[in-house]
C-alpha cells in the first residue's frame, strides 16, 4: 500500500501481493489493485499514516498561516486623525 501527499491531493494505492497459485472455492476480498484520490482543502497537511487492526489511519491537520488567521482590530474614538494630532500636541 502506498500513500502519497501532493499539493492539494492525497493518493492511496494498494495492490494485493502475488500469492502461490492455488485453487479457491470462495475468495471474499477482491484481489484487484485500487487507487483513490482525495482532494484536500487549503492548508491541510498529512501528518502520518498507519495501518492498525486492518484499517488505514491517516492523520490530517489544518495549519493556517499566521497572516491568514483572523485578527482583532482596535476601534478608535471616531475623531479625525488631524484632530487627534492637535489634541496630543496640546497635552
Amino acid at each position: 500500500m502506498a500513500v502519497t501527499a501532493e499539493q492539494n491531493a492525497l493518493t492511496i494505492e494498494g495492490r494485493k501481493p502475488e500469492e502461490a497459485a492455488g485453487e479457491y472455492l470462495y475468495r471474499g476480498i477482491a484481489a484487484r489493485p485500487f487507487r483513490r484520490v482525495f482532494n484536500l482543502a487549503d492548508y491541510v497537511q498529512v501528518k502520518e499514516a498507519s495501518f492498525r487492526d486492518g484499517l488505514l489511519i491517516i492523520d490530517l491537520v489544518r495549519e493556517v498561516p499566521e497572516a491568514m488567521k483572523p485578527r482583532r482590530v482596535q476601534i478608535g474614538s471616531g475623531a479625525s486623525p488631524a484632530s487627534q494630532i492637535e489634541q496630543k500636541k496640546a497635552a
